[in-house]
């Protein structure tokens, strides 16, 4: 259980999740991801990292549960800390990263995929961010890089899905297979890249990174600090108890005309 990596042939390294039961990483498993991806990138033997999950889904955000079991902000400042720090390892790491996503992804999730190289993913995929339902705010920064600008909007404000076929549809997802065909179609295009020399593919990534439109850390940082402010007025600890106690949204009894 926790971040393992694997070196394979042909210069690529498989960084995979496991986190039973449903990949919700603890504060200190962010940053262990973030270190792993990036001391991958450092290798000059890895030409390309796969990030991938074991289980029932790619990942379910940040572990709730621990946060409402810690007392003080602890907890939310490590879980927001490390949620940045692999976010930015994904983006920053000198190599490109291809994520193979299966089942669901969903908040801290999509962080990590919309900050990734290349998205191939199950048939069975989901995408989402939950967070207006936790009582929080963030990666809005990169669905905004899965879809377009208003479709992000609605699906921000929803809290609703996005399906791996749409996003293919939107160009931001690869390719779109069967879940056991996953881990192939991830190596496959992983392969590709990892035979082209290494030292052209590292300049294209810094390349690319530099005249990337948004400042991905800075823009996430600062959809961070609005969570930030939810949590010290008390909204954020309302959400996220009522789902740890129902596992569903906390109902909106705070509506009112005029």
């Amino acid at each position: 259980m926790g971040i393992r990596t694997d070196d394979e042939p042909g210069g690529i390294t498989t960084v995979t999740v496991d986190y039973p039961p449903v990949n919700a990483i603890p504060s200190r498993g962010w940053f262990e991801l973030a270190d792993a991806v990036l001391a991958a990138g450092r290798n000059p033997n890895t030409h390309v990292v796969i990030l991938r999950a074991e289980g029932r889904g790619f990942n379910a955000g940040v572990d709730i549960k621990e946060m409402q079991a810690t007392d003080g902000y602890d907890a939310l400042v490590d879980a927001n800390r490390g949620c940045a720090a692999a976010f930015a390892a994904v983006y920053d790491c000198a190599v490109p990263v291809v994520v193979a996503v299966n089942g669901f992804c969903v908040g801290g999730g999509v962080g990590l995929v919309g900050n990734a190289d290349v998205i191939v993913a199950s048939d069975d995929a989901v995408f989402g961010l939950p967070e207006v339902d936790r009582g929080a705010l963030g990666a809005a920064t990169h669905l905004a890089r899965l879809v377009p600008q208003h479709m992000m909007r609605t699906l921000y404000y929803t809290a609703q899905n996005v399906t791996a076929q749409q996003l293919q549809h939107f160009g931001s997802v690869y390719e779109v297979v069967p879940r056991e065909k996953l881990d192939a179609a991830a190596r496959d295009i992983a392969g590709k890249i990892a035979a082209k020399d290494t030292r052209v593919i590292r300049c294209a990534k810094e390349a690319i990174n530099g005249i990337d439109p948004v400042d991905v850390k800075t823009s996430y940082r600062l959809e961070q600090g609005y969570t930030f402010e939810l949590n010290l007025v008390g909204v954020s600890d309302e959400h996220r108890d009522e789902f740890v106690e129902t596992g569903k949204p906390r109902s909106n009894s705070n509506n009112r005309e005029g």
